[in-house]
């Protein structure tokens, strides 16, 4: 069983590169990157000083109910290539650690599953909770303000 990180859909980014509206129903909102903390969700890497980005209310859930948690994300506002699903950590993951938190298939948080994991470990942890039948995959995120990072699925 190999773990995968992944992005944020392309056609998601693409809704919002292309002027939709974000989770809540509103435009994204544009800034400009100071260089530091503003991680894209779709390239998996920091958006550089200079940059405009978007802000938006992102949520990574096929569809409302009690557990889809919303809430703020970073999107470089031109369109970047989205990250390539792979086993290592991603550039974002700069902090040192993060909570990572099971779903199940129902899309809802497997309780008990969550916990704050030093960054180096959330490989091996995110595949001892996917070993479980009832875990279908798994979020990173932040363990101070619990922006959502990104997913992890086994392939």
């Amino acid at each position: 069983m190999k773990v995968v990180f992944n992005a944020m859909p392309t056609t998601e980014a693409m809704t919002l590169w292309e002027g939709g509206s974000d989770a809540y129903g509103l435009l994204p909102e544009t800034r400009t990157s100071d260089g530091g903390g503003y991680p894209c969700r779709h390239c998996l890497e920091n958006i550089d000083a200079g940059e405009d980005l978007l802000v938006l209310a992102y949520r990574p859930f096929p569809a409302l109910q009690p557990y889809a948690e919303t809430g703020p994300i970073f999107l470089h506002k031109r369109p970047c290539r989205r990250h390539e699903a792979s086993g290592a950590l991603p550039a974002i993951l700069t902090s040192p650690d993060y909570i990572v938190r099971g779903y199940g298939h129902d899309n809802r948080i497997v309780y008990g599953t969550g916990a704050v994991t030093p960054t180096e470990q959330i490989p091996e942890r995110a595949a001892e909770l996917l070993a479980r039948p009832d875990v279908a995959y798994v979020h990173v995120r932040s363990a101070r303000n619990n922006c959502y990072q990104c997913r992890i699925d086994i392939v």
